[in-house]
Formats: structure tokens, C-alpha cells, sequence
């Protein structure tokens, strides 16, 4: 069966219909406003620990409009961003979702804070206690922080008198405080003296200190703590007040005294020889002719005294000698420096010791015999004013006894030939009961000229005898 054609109004009518119906369907849509709609689970600013774990409560979207109503079916939904919990800051999460090509965006805020305040964490010695003397010692501590990490070197310290706080803040400004108790070992210590606390002492050229110790109720040695005050001049006589004392840093002290009683020495008394007597003394030796001169004093059995020095060690061996054959060994100086031996009392002292302790290599014994360099009367020593007469006093108060002389040989200077200087000493010695004659064995000349005073000597009742601590002195004036 033939199928009857479309009349053309007809199509017409219906191309008509249809387009009306889209534009109706069109306008339908416009006016409805369809668009997605975005709703987020959870809040829309939320704050999280930093450190803590963040999970997104995500979101959901559908279609709506005014005119058709909400759509139940959820709506294709996409989200950007992330959270760094690891790093402080604010972080953004978006959700999109599109309609009949209207896109739709909702955000969310996360903000990554830290409000944990660190941790201090106190070390702790068992049985530790703070001494009295140095105090607290600090048995160390560490600071940490969720955030920051390790802030050991950011604790400040606060040390007040029986505790120690200690504080740090993190970069967030989160504050943290620990608090320590000082317990201290019992207070003052104590200073024990070695020896006598009131001591008394012969004079001497130096003060040896019998000792001290202080130490705490622990048994803790605090012995190099001490200071010592006061002092002791051990060549003259007088009372001196020595004090020890320790004192920590909070201004506590315990102390300890000691007087030292400096006294002269005991001397023999000088007693004047009962006959004629001839004290024959040389200076400055011994040199190459000192062991002439001794060949000539034992020939004759005459004894003498020598003054030493240490000039010419190549020498030395004469004093060892002389001793033996009994003559009498005084210190004279070791270097005859006298800008240097009058500089002071312990410069003198110096050099005065080191002639005693050659002395005693070459003999085994001290002695208490000496001449001052120049004599006691001597003006050289006028550059330290006042130096002569402090050191007469002291070496006699130390138990020596000094030897001046009263017959000058003129071997000084005044002469050089031998019968002058044997002249000179005979006329000297003639009328004296005890004649302390001023010679040098470093002087051919002179040691040459001692076989004719002993000549001499004999034969006009003079006995020749060396120096001893009763011995006639012949002290000049001090000068100086």
C-alpha cells in the first residue's frame, strides 16, 4: 500500500511546533538556573597540630534550580591541594563540580599551628650535692620540641641562692620551665694548720711554710683554694701574723691564723786572745797561688782563715784542701758583682748561698764566717741606701759573724811590691794584741811576702791563728 506523502503546510506546522517547544525547553532551563552544589563535610577553617596527621572529611555536590528542584544523584566532584603537617602555614583544599558547563568551587582552609610548649628534661648525678666552695656544678640538662627540634642552646638559666630555673621558648613562642633544688654538702669548711699555730723560729734567709689544709665535711680537698695573707721577714726579729683563708663565690670565708715569732740567734761571745795573735785572712781566692801559700803556713804551722769566692772554680779544690790542714773557710761573695750583690737583701742572700754550697762540696760542712765584699764600711753599695747596715743586722741575727779588718797589707792597690806589702803588715800587727790582716792569695806579690811576716811574727811572740766565731772582729763604721 502506497504511504501518503506529508502535505507541506503540514511539515511546516510541525517544524513550527518544534522549534517553539525548544525555545520554550530553553528559556525552561534559563530561568530554572541549574548549577552544582557544594557541600563540605567538616568545617571549612580547620586547625591542625603540626606533626599530627590531617585526613580531609571531603565534600558532596549535586544539581539544583529554581524551577525542576534538587537532583538526589551526586554530581561529579574533583579536589585540589594538600596539607603539610610537617611544616607550619596555612593550606587550601578546593572542591569543583560542573553543570550543563557551569563549574561550581567551594574551599577549604587548613591552618597547621604548634601550641605544644618543648620539653626540658633536668640530668641528674645520684647523690650529687653542691659543694660549698665552688657551688652548684651543672649536671647538664636538654631542651626539645616537637617543631623546632633540638633548643638545648636556647635555655636560659636563672641560678638564685637554692635553686636554678631554667626557661626556653620555641620559634612559635611556646614557653617551657623547669625547676632544680640545690642541696648543699654541710657549710663552712675547714683549715688545719701543720705545725704550731704560734710558732717561733731562729731567723734564717727564708721562712719555710709548715703547711696548711682545707677540705669540707665530704672529705673534698679544697687545699688550692686557700690564700695566704701576711708575711714573714725571717731575718728580723719581730711577730708576724699569717692568715688562711678560703671564701666562695657567694662571699662565705673560714679562716685560720698564725703567728711566727722571728728570734735573733745565739752567738758565742767574741773574747779577745789572751796573747799576741796574728789572723792572717785572704780574699777573693782561691787561684794559683793559694796552693803556695798553703805550702808556706804548714812549714811554718801557722793557720789562716780564707774568704772564698767562686771566680775561678778551675781552683775550687784549695778550700777542700785548706780545711783539712785546719785553716778557717768565709764565705766573701761568689761573683764580687756589687751592682748586683747590694741590689737587695735577697740578691745578696743568692749570692752568699751559692759560695756555702761550694763551701760545703769541697769541705762537708757550713760555716758561719764571712766578709762583706768591700768591707762593712764599704761606699759602693750607696745606689741601694741603707743596704750595709740592714744587711750587718740580719746576717747577725741569723747567727753569722762578719770580719773587718785592722792591718791593711796594701795589696789593693797601694802596692805591688813584695817587701812593701810585708812592711806594711808588720807595721801594722806591731803593738796589737789581735791583728786581723787584709790580704789576697790571688796576688803572687802579696803571698810572696807571708814568709816574712811569719818570720817575723815568731820571733816577736805573735802565734798565727785562724778565725772561729769567738774570734776578734775588727768592725769598720758602716757607711752605708
Amino acid at each position: 500500500m502506497e504511504k501518503k506523502k506529508m502535505s507541506p503546510k503540514l511539515r511546516l506546522a510541525l517544524i513550527i511546533l518544534g522549534v517553539y517547544l525548544l525555545v520554550l525547553l530553553a528559556a525552561a532551563v534559563l530561568i530554572d538556573g541549574r548549577h552544582a552544589e557544594i557541600t563540605l563535610l567538616g568545617e571549612s577553617e580547620m586547625t591542625v597540630e603540626v606533626g599530627e596527621t590531617f585526613t580531609d572529611p571531603g565534600a558532596q555536590a549535586i544539581s539544583t534550580g529554581r524551577i525542576f528542584g534538587s537532583s538526589r544523584k551526586p554530581k561529579g566532584l574533583s579536589g585540589q591541594g594538600q596539607v603539610d603537617t610537617g611544616k607550619l602555614g596555612e593550606y587550601t583544599i578546593s572542591y569543583t563540580a560542573s553543570v550543563l558547563g557551569r563549574e561550581t568551587t567551594v574551599e577549604r582552609h587548613v591552618r597547621v599551628v604548634d601550641t605544644q610548649p618543648p620539653v626540658i628534661e633536668l640530668n641528674h648525678t645520684e647523690g650529687y650535692k653542691a659543694s660549698w666552695f665552688t657551688g652548684y656544678e651543672e649536671e647538664g640538662y636538654t631542651a626539645r620540641d616537637n617543631c623546632d627540634g633540638d633548643i638545648t642552646g636556647r635555655v636560659e638559666r636563672t641560678e638564685l641562692e637554692d635553686r636554678i630555673i631554667y626557661t626556653v621558648k620555641d620559634s612559635s613562642g611556646n614557653e617551657a620551665r623547669a625547676e632544680r633544688l640545690i642541696e648543699y654538702s654541710i657549710s663552712t669548711p675547714s683549715i688545719s694548720l701543720n705545725g704550731d699555730a704560734d710558732m717561733t723560729m731562729t731567723a734564717a734567709m727564708s721562712f719555710s711554710e709548715p703547711g696548711y689544709r682545707a677540705a669540707d665535711s665530704l672529705g673534698n680537698d679544697l687545699t688550692s683554694y686557700v690564700t695566704v695573707s701576711g708575711s714573714v721577714c725571717p731575718y728580723v726579729p719581730g711577730s708576724y701574723e699569717l692568715t688562711y683563708s678560703i671564701t666562695n663565690d657567694r662571699g662565705d670565708a673560714a679562716s685560720a691564723k698564725r703567728r711566727v715569732n722571728v728570734v735573733a740567734a745565739e752567738r758565742p761571745e767574741v773574747k779577745k786572745p789572751e796573747r799576741k795573735t796574728i789572723y792572717l785572712t785572704f780574699d777573693d781566692g782561691p787561684g794559683p797561688y793559694t796552693e803556695q801559700l798553703l805550702d808556706i803556713l804548714s812549714e811554718y804551722g801557722a793557720k789562716a782563715t780564707f774568704f772564698v769566692t767562686g771566680t775561678d772554680t778551675r781552683y775550687s779544690d784549695m778550700i777542700g784542701r785548706a780545711y783539712r790542714e785546719g785553716h778557717s773557710i768565709g764565705v766573701h761573695t761568689y761573683t764580687h758583682d756589687y751592682n748586683s750583690i747590694y741590689s737587695s737583701e735577697q740578691a745578696y742572700f743568692d749570692d752568699f748561698n751559692a759560695v756555702e754550697q761550694l763551701i760545703y762540696e769541697q769541705t762537708g760542712s757550713y760555716t758561719s764566717l764571712f766578709r762583706f765584699p768591700g768591707g762593712s764600711s764599704n761606699t759602693v753599695s750607696r745606689f741601694n741606701p741603707g743596704i750595709m747596715s740592714r744587711l750587718a743586722a740580719a746576717m747577725e741575727n741569723m747567727g753569722y759573724r762578719y770580719f773587718d779588718w785592722n792591718v791593711s797589707s796594701g795589696d789593693a792597690g797601694e802596692t805591688t811590691v813584695t817587701s812593701q806589702v810585708a812592711e806594711n803588715i808588720i807595721a801594722g800587727c806591731s803593738g796589737k794584741t789581735a791583728a786581723v790582716v787584709l790580704q789576697h792569695d790571688i796576688k803572687n806579690y802579696s803571698v810572696n811576702a807571708v814568709e816574712t811576716v811569719l818570720i817575723w811574727g815568731t820571733s816577736n811572740g805573735y802565734s798565727f791563728e785562724a778565725l772561729d766565731m769567738t774570734s776578734y772582729e775588727a768592725h769598720h763604721s758602716i757607711a752605708n
